[in-house]
């Protein structure tokens, strides 16, 4: 079997666009995901209970269910619930994306938080530090250098986990990739060179992530 590659003159930018798409879907659903995530910690560790009961279920029904089921809950979902309220399909990829990423980057902040010496919380209430204070200018930051590491392992699974936005019709890498396939009537070649270019993507992301995280250690030793 010969595989050929000669597409590429004619398909690159199809797979540089859909890159792009994929860069744009990873970058919200983490920075979203994050944000979202340090919201549902706060609200499991208050003490309102009905608050802290929301909080663990939605965790508990983003990580029972499929991705792809949640992808549709919301390009569906939406508009049947909310007639007339439509979102365009990149916006319920980042949606779908965040929300998904919100409820595992918030058990790896709660773990960073739990991993946190309670000595720290109890110096700071002892200086009049109120317990907002301490959890954002004490823990928090502490919290983020510890799962540093487990943050970056979600932006990467977020840029594998966004091919699956594909499915609605999203011109991600491999809604291009897909093109492609349909184009050429190649069925191997488009995919090796979309898997590569995920390789690439994560590959130079972890590269980039454990240059921060020896960083972050050399500071702490300083």
């Amino acid at each position: 079997m010969e595989l050929k590659f000669s597409f590429l003159e004619d398909y690159w930018r199809f797979f540089l666009e859909g890159t792009e798409i994929t860069i744009i879907l990873s970058i919200f659903a983490v920075t979203v995901g994050t944000i979202l995530g340090i919201l549902i910690v706060l609200i499991r560790r208050c003490r309102i209970k009905p608050l802290k009961w929301i909080g663990t279920a939605y965790v508990e029904f983003i990580r029972g269910t499929p991705l792809l089921a949640q992808i549709y809950l919301v390009y569906i979902g939406v508009p049947t619930l909310f007639p007339g309220f439509d979102f365009p399909d990149l916006v319920v990829g980042i949606i779908a994306l965040s929300m998904n990423a919100g409820a595992y980057i918030s058990e790896t902040i709660r773990s960073g938080i739990e991993a946190v010496n309670i000595g720290q919380t109890e110096a700071a209430r002892s200086l009049g530090m109120s317990s907002k204070m301490t959890m954002k200018d004490i823990i928090l930051p502490q919290a983020f250098k510890n799962i540093l590491p487990a943050l970056g392992n979600q932006f990467i699974g977020s840029i594998k986990d966004s091919s699956i936005i594909s499915t609605i019709g999203v011109a991600d890498l491999m809604y291009k990739t897909q093109i492609v396939r349909g184009n050429t009537a190649l069925g191997l070649e488009p995919i090796i060179v979309c898997s590569f270019v995920y390789l690439i993507m994560t590959f130079v992301l972890s590269r980039v992530l454990g240059v921060v995280e020896r960083r972050l250690k050399t500071g702490d030793r300083k």
